[in-house]
């Protein structure tokens, strides 16, 4: 089993109503950071967010109405991931996950992590960067740069047509970074059919819009429209990329491994089911192009509240686990729907690693694979520094060893 690290950087009040300065946000990072190199974690998996949450409450529809403060404060992945870099000697740095879609878009983005990977082996010889990357979890972040519906049909099959613009978006992306020389018309066009759509309903309502179209086919314009370009450099160590999509849609999946091999990003809450059908199909998928798919090439993040406090016995530090996760993950739920929801803390609970050291081995033993790989989320609605890094070193000093 291998065990990364994630890292929030979220500025948002935890359960006592403390919002630390951005300054003391990238100080704790850099802090974690350095002990998480130091510990040992394989990939230090930053979350990049864009443009201010707190923000887009004023938006006609926000979408988190109710978040305090930030969800994140890494918004430039590059330059984070470079200083990360600078002030480290063994980890990986990743994005979880960085939007192809905001930022400019895929063609920008190509051109910012190929100069993120070629400005990285200035500074080391061996470590790689990991780019998770995705259509983006919220809209708004998208929306300034020409994401939206633009006309009455989009309006109609926006929820098809986003899966469509992600994959044209990818391909760009991809293609620009594996040194093609591209134009919009070499690149996928976008049709939608039935099996886009959720219902009957939306695909007939659609249907209804296009006249002209035959009937089992819409043709949608292209979001993206260029002659022929390629990115500068062209000259960078790709072998120093490692590319994860963040989806968990199997089509894209498959789509996006046509150009570069893609691995997976997966979280702790999939079922066991869909964990086992993504590995059978990524498997195969690999195989087809001669590569080896592991169970590491999906790594999974999972909630760590380990309480291995000095002083208290270990049925005093369970119990002091389970009241700071319900604590956090309460905070979590109040942020995100402007309530407390007792049963999605509980279920969010059953999926996360709570308790003291020999309960979290358990927990691990029971729902992990021993070949899998975690991405350990410690600072979760957490501010207190030094307790973070206390509990990083409780999990290598005390849980690893126990993991074989």
């Amino acid at each position: 089993m291998e065990f990364d690290i994630f890292f929030s950087i979220s500025q948002t009040p935890d359960h006592n109503g403390y919002t630390p300065t951005e300054k003391e946000m990238f100080s704790n990072y850099y802090s974690q950071l350095a002990a998480a190199d130091r510990l040992g974690f394989g990939v230090a998996w930053v979350a990049q967010a864009h443009l201010s949450t707190q923000t887009q409450q004023l938006n006609s529809k926000p979408v988190v109405p109710h978040w305090k403060g930030e969800i994140g404060l890494c918004t430039d992945f590059c330059q984070l991931a470079l200083e990360s870099f600078r002030r480290t000697k063994n980890i990986d740095i990743g994005s979880a996950v960085i939007s192809l879609l905001a930022s400019g878009g895929p063609i920008a983005q190509a051109e910012r992590i190929a100069n993120a990977v070629q400005f990285l082996s200035h500074i080391d010889d061996t470590r790689k960067l990991h780019l998770g990357f995705s259509a983006g979890r919220f809209e708004f972040m998208a929306r300034p740069y020409g994401v939206f519906p633009r006309n009455e049909l989009e309006e109609v099959c926006w929820s098809a047509l986003k899966r469509k613009i992600f994959m044209e978006a990818s391909e760009i992306f991809l293609r620009l970074l594996r040194g093609d020389i591209l134009r919009s018309d070499d690149v996928m066009e976008t049709i939608l059919t039935r099996e886009d759509f959720k219902t009957e309903d939306d695909w007939n309502q659609s249907k209804q819009i296009c006249d002209g179209e035959s009937a089992d086919r819409i043709r949608i314009e292209r979001r993206y429209n260029f002659e022929e370009i390629s990115i500068v450099p062209k000259e960078w160590p790709r072998d120093r990329l490692e590319l994860i999509a963040g989806t968990h849609d199997e089509k894209a999946q498959e789509f996006v491994n046509k150009f570069l091999p893609v691995k997976v990003f997966n979280l702790s809450i999939t079922s066991a089911d869909v964990i086992k059908s993504t590995h059978d199909r990524m498997r195969k998928i690999f195989a087809e192009k001669g590569l080896d798919w592991q169970r590491r090439d999906m790594p999974r993040t999972t909630f760590v509240f380990i309480n291995a406090e000095e002083g208290l016995t270990p049925e005093e530090q369970s119990i002091a686990a389970k009241e700071e996760a319900r604590q956090a993950l309460g905070e979590y739920w109040k942020a995100l729907e402007g309530t407390l929801d007792p049963q999605k803390v509980e279920k969010a609970a059953d999926n996360a690693l709570i308790g003291n050291p020999s309960e979290i081995v358990n927990q691990i033993k029971q729902r992990f694979d021993p070949d899998d790989r975690l991405m350990c989320w410690f600072d979760f609605f957490n501010h207190d520094n030094d307790r973070v890094i206390r509990n990083m070193e409780a999990w290598w000093r005390e849980v690893v060893p126990m993991l074989g």
